[in-house]
């Protein structure tokens, strides 16, 4: 067998593959012995059919399925020995004329190859790493909301200016329903607000989302509405109301914190404004990574340029899944995973120019950790590791767990990396202020 790489573009080749009779002549006759026996003929009787009949009859079908087999084995030891970087399957060439009685057949397969490229990691870029703070206000509208939370709520027959009202928002022809509670003081203007009061349950209030809140991207807590409509939707919503309460704040004291935050953790206000302040900034240095990873990955994926070969993704589309898809179809699907995919080079690329691994060791060491953070969520502070290991054995049993925990072990690995070789600009920010840098506004 002859097989040779013909180069379309940078990035597109075909493998042509020549079959000649003594590749596959020796398994034909093989199967054509086999099945000899079993044969039935008109004018014979079975198993007493000449070869050269079996042969006829089904000799041409045999020989396309031996061919299939030597030729689909020959392309994939191929594509290893000459160690491919492939993107997508080989696609077959179609060939209608092709004669099977030749001696020769020559098949051929279209191939898209992943692109040679290198990234600049140090690159110089205006990247910021934003460092996270909480601020007096936040840390006192936290207490107040602990406050209430714990505390009484009282049942009201109608809504003054102070109460909790618990209700739907919905809008079918927009696809909203979203239960939530609301305090009158969230609206934006007082005439919003004046619209509930002396309401009861049961009453319906209709307002009008443009303006409702101080800031748009509250929709996306009360409403559920998705971040890229906020700022455009001027639609109205009713508000169904199903409880009034007022609240009776809970009292500071020692009961409450160790409620909170179990025996003797905090004993004081001073050490329960300061642990909301530990816990918030360490929640917004994880946010503020998940940015920072974000946004290098977005200047990797603008700055770093390569050619794909986009007419053969195209092509390869329509074959897989299963539905197939129509030339149009692939076109609109190519144009939605392109970016994606240049992701996925990227970051592979990144991680062998930084020669990242990823060990077992890895992915345990950071599923115990994870295990350990959840359970102290649930109040389960103290676990044995006995505990902990027998709840990562399970986890990592889980193949779909296994390539879930995969990804984000990378995604830590390559943030360390991002953090040293990017060089990004610190900045120290209220997290208002990081909600408003992190939708650019």
């Amino acid at each position: 067998m002859d097989i040779k790489r013909v180069a379309i573009n940078a990035v597109t080749e075909t493998i042509v593959m020549t079959v000649v009779h003594m590749d596959y002549k020796g398994q034909v006759a093989k199967r054509i012995n086999e099945k000899m026996p079993l044969a039935t003929v008109k004018g014979f009787r079975k198993g007493a059919v000449p070869k050269d009949l079996v042969a006829k009859q089904y000799g041409k079908g045999i020989k396309q399925e031996e061919v299939k087999k030597v030729v689909d084995l020959a392309l994939e030891r191929y594509i290893q020995s000459e160690r491919l970087n492939l993107l997508g399957t080989p696609l077959p060439v179609v060939n209608e004329g092709l004669d099977w009685d030749a001696e020769e057949l020559t098949f051929e397969f279209e191939i898209g190859l992943v692109p040679n490229f290198e990234i600049d990691l140090d690159a110089k870029n205006d990247i910021v790493k934003y460092i996270v703070t909480a601020d007096d206000k936040l840390i006192d509208g936290q207490v107040e909301r602990i406050q209430k939370q714990f505390g009484k709520a009282i049942p009201q027959e109608v809504v003054a200016a102070d109460s909790d009202i618990n209700g739907v928002f919905t809008n079918e022809a927009e696809g909203i329903g979203n239960t939530t509670t609301i305090n009158l003081s969230i609206f934006k203007d007082q005439a919003t607000a004046d619209k509930f009061i002396g309401k009861k349950v049961g009453d319906v209030v209709t307002v009008n989302t443009k303006g409702l809140f101080q800031d748009d991207h509250q929709l996306m807590d009360y409403l559920k509405v998705g971040h890229d409509n906020v700022h455009d939707l001027a639609i109205d919503v009713d508000f169904t109301i199903e409880t009034i309460n007022a609240s009776e704040p809970a009292e500071l004291n020692q009961e409450l914190f160790d409620q909170l935050f179990g025996e003797g953790t905090v004993a004081t206000l001073e050490e329960l404004k300061a642990k909301i302040k530990e816990d918030a900034e360490s929640q917004f240095a994880q946010q503020a990574d998940q940015k920072l990873l974000g946004d290098v990955t977005e200047f990797l994926i603008e700055n770093t340029k390569f050619e794909l070969p986009e007419a053969f993704l195209k092509k390869w589309l329509q074959t897989v899944g299963e539905k197939k898809l129509s030339p149009e179809e692939a076109e609109v699907e190519y144009a939605r995973s392109e970016k994606g995919l240049r992701f996925q080079l990227i970051e592979g690329k990144a991680m062998a120019q930084s020669d990242i691994k990823i060990t077992f060791e890895d992915l345990k060491t950071f599923t115990t950790k994870n295990i350990r953070q959840q359970m102290a969520q649930y109040g389960q502070t103290n676990p044995t590791d006995e505990e902990v290991q027998g709840i990562v054995a399970r986890v990592l049993s889980n193949q779909d767990e296994v390539k879930r925990l995969s990804e984000q072990v990378v995604a830590e690995k390559l943030l360390e990396v991002f953090k040293e070789k990017a060089n990004p600009t610190t900045k120290e920010v209220t997290y208002e202020e990081f909600i408003a840098a992190s939708y650019g506004e």
